[in-house]
Formats: structure tokens, C-alpha cells, sequence
């Protein structure tokens, strides 16, 4: 069966079609397609076309990595600020939010023995 029958959607069929199964996420049907935000995407294919590199900032952590985002930089953001993330072709397959931590570890509480006595 060809991809054009399972999608139907003409905007991620290029991207689709350049995965391999190996590399999807399999948490979401193959049939389906991996799931991309609908500007960034056009955003990276803006920049592809002109053959640009430009930070994108975007707020869909959600978002997976195709082979067409490999070589830009996204900034990610995490509740707080927007975290730099370069893509590389072992990123492809998962979520932008994989690689952008929402909380920060400070350590454990010291002991403090004075304050038992």
C-alpha cells in the first residue's frame, strides 16, 4: 500500500516517506505518520529551500524530529526559557521535548544534625 493511500496529507508526505520504520516512534500508529506542527514545519521547509540556518524557536515540545529538521537549531522551550537544541541524525524519531528538561535537580537536602538535638 503506498504512503499517498495512508496519509492523504500531501504536507508531511516527503518527510514520511524518508523514515523507516526502525526510526518512528512506535508509541503512534505507522499509518498515522509521525507527529510535526504544522509551523514548524513549514518553518524548516522555508529554511531548507533557501538554504539557510536560523535559530526557530517553538513551544511544541511535542513535536518528533524528521531527517528534514537535521542541521538546525530549534530552540525548545521548557516553561521557563527556550533551550538550544542542534539536531542530529540520531535525534530522528523522537520528541523535541526529549532534549529540553522541564526541572532542575538541586541535590538533596543536607543533614542537618543541629536542628534534632
Amino acid at each position: 500500500m503506498a504512503v499517498d493511500d495512508l496519509l492523504g496529507q500531501q504536507s508531511t508526505l516527503h518527510a514520511i516517506e524518508t523514515l523507516t520504520v526502525n526510526k518512528l516512534t512506535m508509541s503512534r500508529s505507522l499509518k498515522k505518520g509521525p507527529f510535526v506542527a504544522d509551523h514548524l514545519l513549514s518553518k524548516v521547509e522555508k529554511l531548507n529551500a533557501k538554504g539557510e540556518k536560523q535559530v526557530i524557536k517553538t513551544w511544541s515540545r511535542a513535536s518528533t524530529i524528521i531527517p528534514q529538521m537535521v542541521g538546525h537549531t530549534i530552540a525548545v522551550h521548557n516553561g521557563r526559557q527556550h533551550v538550544p537544541v542542534f539536531l542530529t541524525e540520531q535525534m530522528v524519531g523522537h520528541k523535541l521535548g526529549e532534549f529540553a528538561p522541564t526541572r532542575t535537580f538541586r541535590g538533596h537536602a543536607k543533614s542537618d544534625k543541629k536542628a534534632r538535638r
